[in-house]
């Protein structure tokens, strides 16, 4: 199990010298390129709030860069592993480079803009994302599935099915929070489990929730939006043959890996067997208050024309579903199930300067609209483009600006017509959208909200992860090749 050191004061260590100057530089540039006249575009109608606005300059994403390396490299490095497995060191960090985005704003733009970038990243996006998912997080953790099978391949392979099956209604993170730990313990006794939790992050954390808007955050923004609530259903096809090619690779994967445990692992596996036991099932009934919470509550409309939701108040009821989860579990089911709130700590503290930080890049895109119009003619090549950002950038917003795009493009001949409050989007693009932001947030850990979750728990469990790049491996050898053939059958 990782340890911090949370709770001890810490001295300024050369190394964090060395990233505050880092941080120090990076900001010295952009404001270089602001207070010269190079740090705006040439186009207008830069991040959707008027024609007169510029587009952020391609500096602007230093930041973005900075914090993503930082990820991907600070675990690595000898001198660096340990600080880093403190949420205060990364949310400094992540608040680090949330600063230096703000100041390129502030220098480039205005006081004005910084408050309507902090209006986007924090109250618009971050907010409503981390709640949610802390909700999940908190009441799925009050629910004790606890056992240990054998560890077959079989076995196994039937734990990501059923999370892939369930991912779509109550969440991704409901059913990866639900499902990570009875996985990991029943796979206690082996030595090789880095690869089952790789392809849960896959099948549970992602792929999994695309047949409903309350199982990936995109695709509750297209509902948001006037999608219908059960259109995504109809994406049955592509999540069957993608999950089922996901599960056939990952049983022959681990049919292999099981065959090089130790004999004495293996039997130590067979004869350690608990039936699964199921409690805190009162926990389900806020889950399912958490999803009415997400289809119903929609602010600035009428409920059910009762009444307009006040800003928030999905948040709010939400957090009064989690108190109620806290009130009603026994605490002895959440130590049994060795519940805290270290992972999504780390979720929160590394996505509020993510969120901060993408407002630059997601800009850029924002006001590239008519070029985008122009490059992405195809349903294959809002596949790829959702897909391939919505791995770095965080999918919802990344889906939305495919999503307007599409809406504002004249549909290909003979198109199926998807209708919308004002307008309509053709059909075969929403579907490349809607499939490229869910299936590919599985291509990094910062992808989806999930990802980083389940692997935090994998290794306060023991379990050595992949590196950011490491995963990376991973997710590019066995996933691209899926999404190639989802690409040549269903995009098109």
């Amino acid at each position: 199990m990782s340890h911090t050191h949370e709770d001890h004061p810490q001295k300024i260590t050369p190394l964090q010298w060395f990233i505050i100057a880092l941080g120090a530089v990076a900001l010295a540039v952009l404001m270089y390129f602001s207070l010269t006249g190079h740090a705006h575009g040439e186009h207008g109608g830069g991040h959707g709030h008027g024609d007169d606005e510029h587009l952020p300059s391609m500096w602007s994403v230093i930041p973005f860069v900075g914090l993503l390396l930082s990820i991907a490299l600070l675990p690595l490095i000898p001198a660096t592993m340990h600080w880093w497995e403190s949420n205060k060191n990364r949310l400094m960090v992540a608040m680090c480079f949330g600063a230096i985005t703000l100041a390129y704003y502030l220098f480039s733009y205005g006081g004005a803009k910084v408050f309507t970038v902090l209006e986007h990243a924090v109250l618009a996006e971050y907010i409503p994302f981390i709640v949610l998912l802390f909700s999940l997080y908190v009441i799925s953790g009050g629910i004790s599935l606890k056992g240990d099978l054998a560890a077959h391949p079989v076995t196994n392979t039937s734990f990501i099915a059923v999370g892939a099956l369930i991912a779509s209604f109550v969440g991704t993170t409901g059913a990866s929070m639900l499902l990570i730990r009875p996985l990991l313990q029943t796979n206690s006794e082996r030595k090789h489990v880095k690869h089952t939790v790789i392809f849960f992050i896959f099948l549970v954390s992602n792929i999994g929730g695309c047949l409903l808007p309350i199982g990936d955050p995109p695709l509750f923004l297209g509902y948001l939006k006037g999608i219908p609530f059960l259109w995504t259903l109809g994406l049955w096809v592509p999540w069957l043959v993608t999950v089922i090619v996901g599960l056939v690779v990952y049983f022959v994967w681990d049919t292999i890996a099981y065959r090089k445990e130790e004999k004495k692992d293996i039997a130590r596996d067979e004869r350690q067997i608990t039936r699964l036991s199921l409690k805190g099932n009162v926990n389900f009934l806020w889950l399912i208050g958490v999803v009415l919470c997400v289809g119903l509550v929609k602010p600035g409309e009428e409920f059910f024309g009762l009444f307009v939701p006040f800003p928030f108040m999905r948040e709010v009821l939400m957090l009064a579903l989690v108190g109620l989860s806290l009130l009603f579990t026994s605490k002895k089911i959440r130590t049994d199930n060795d519940f805290n709130y270290h992972a999504i700590l780390e979720v929160a503290a590394l996505f509020i300067g993510i969120f901060i930080c993408m407002q630059a890049p997601i800009g850029i895109l924002q006001g590239s609209g008519e070029t985008l119009a122009k490059v992405f003619t195809s349903p294959m090549h809002f596949f790829w483009a959702t897909g391939s950002l919505s791995s770095f950038l965080d999918n919802a917003p990344t889906y939305v600006v495919f999503f307007e795009t599409a809406a504002s493009m004249p549909p290909p001949e003979g198109a199926a017509m998807v209708p919308l409050p004002h307008g309509a989007i053709p059909e075969v693009y929403l579907i490349a959208i809607s499939l490229g932001a869910v299936f590919m947030g599985a291509m990094t850990y910062i992808g989806n909200g999930p990802n980083f979750m389940v692997k935090s728990i994998a290794e306060q469990s023991g379990i050595k992860m992949p590196s950011f790049f490491g995963y990376m491996i991973y997710s590019v050898a066995i996933l691209i090749p899926i999404f190639i053939v989802v690409t040549l059958i269903f995009i098109h």
